[in-house]
């Protein structure tokens, strides 16, 4: 089914990422993924290309456009390349982390830090997880207590993040802290810079897939931190995490949802070059039958989601709506790259193969930006039952 999300421009953009990725990132790719990182000129590359900085306003070295469907492109184009882990740290800069910048930063933060996030000089990160807390928000343990009064007000931080994507490369780190002692009311945003004494980054983690993209643990002991750096109003920051929780949750849903589109298409390529009792694989009928199964759920997943981009845009995404892109575009995820390693046989389990990556990466998915158990709890809150 003919998409209708995009207009003129964004294919415009589309055919500058596809042509940026095919020679900025694709021939790097493995040596990427050897290292475990991708390096900081991506992302100061990606800067000069403008995809990091369409929401920033043009005062602070960015676009002015606060038009989501840009970022699905870049997400869209990443996964089409094979290349969808190394672009996850510059996708969480522009989807994730920006709006907190957007909407809590003031304006002396703002002239600060934003020219550096558009420019991708300036490398972000936001740390929720705990090693004893992941989806419940409200049992964030790190603590910052403040000490000092005027320009010398600053908080001391300890405590410890786990699973951090942009772990390593980050300069700015929106860190989830307790100023207080109510589960939800005592949390707050502060800004950890990168060389703050106390603040220490851990092993860059050895994750089962996505290996291009840096996942630290990091941890605060006794790390003074300026009350300017503090984000929003103190005690507050539940209210902002959870306010943008729900583009996370698109951007996550739309990387899924690109790779379950490329994983079928490069298993569409695989069935009709690949032969089995004197015809092509996709010939047989209980294959051709599970492809057309794996295509109608992806089409009609598609279009739930490119409305919940359009709801996104125009401010109108209710929480619950995004937790149904989230859940649903994974779970099918899930299912549309299993299906397709099966469909490969045996070289569905080579690493030569695009497939193998691909199923490697996914599965995370389910898990980040609130696991699928989370999702389906926010949305059966939302129906009333009592």
């Amino acid at each position: 089914m003919k998409r209708i999300l995009f207009d003129p421009e964004h294919d415009l953009y589309r055919e500058s990422v596809r042509a940026f990725l095919a020679k900025e990132a694709v021939p790097h790719y493995p040596a990427w993924e050897a290292a475990g990182i991708v390096p900081r000129e991506l992302f100061t590359k990606l800067g000069a290309l403008g995809a990091l900085g369409f929401a920033v306003p043009e005062a602070y070295g960015g676009s002015g456009t606060r038009d989501f469907r840009y970022n699905v492109v870049l997400q869209e184009e990443a996964a089409r390349a094979g290349i969808a882990p190394a672009i996850l740290g510059p996708s969480l800069q522009a989807d994730i982390c920006l709006p907190y910048f957007l909407e809590l930063a003031d304006d002396e933060q703002k002239r600060r830090w934003l020219p550096g996030i558009a420019s991708g000089e300036l490398i972000t990160a936001i740390a929720m997880t705990e090693p004893g807390t992941g989806s419940d928000l409200s049992g964030i343990r790190t603590k910052a207590v403040r000490h000092g009064d005027g320009d010398a007000a600053h908080y001391v931080v300890d405590g410890a993040k786990t699973f951090i994507t942009n772990g390593i490369n980050a300069d700015l780190v929106i860190t989830a802290v307790r100023t207080g002692g109510h589960p939800h009311r005592g949390l707050s945003l502060i800004v950890v810079e990168r060389g703050t004494p106390g603040f220490a980054r851990g092993r860059n983690l050895d994750k089962v897939g996505m290996h291009a993209q840096d996942t630290a643990e990091l941890s605060f002991t006794d790390a003074p931190v300026p009350v300017a750096n503090l984000l929003g109003v103190e005690g507050e920051g539940f209210a902002g995490l959870t306010r943008n929780l729900a583009q996370e949750r698109i951007s996550i849903a739309v990387a899924g949802l690109a790779q379950a589109t490329t994983a079928l298409e490069t298993t569409l390529t695989h069935v009709r070059e690949r032969h089995a009792f004197g015809k092509p694989l996709g010939a047989q009928q209980t294959i051709r039958h599970r492809l057309a199964e794996l295509v109608t759920e992806v089409d009609i997943a598609q279009q739930y989601l490119d409305r919940c981009v359009v709801e996104l845009n125009a401010g109108q995404l209710l929480p619950q709506d995004a937790a149904k892109a989230k859940w649903w575009c994974t779970e099918l995820q899930g299912r549309v790259v299993d299906a397709c390693v099966q469909l490969h046989g045996g070289y569905g389990y080579m690493l030569e193969y695009p497939i193998a990556h691909i199923w490697a990466d996914s599965r995370v998915s389910r898990i980040y930006g609130g696991a699928n158990e989370i999702m389906k709890e926010i949305i059966g809150k939302s129906l009333d039952l009592g």
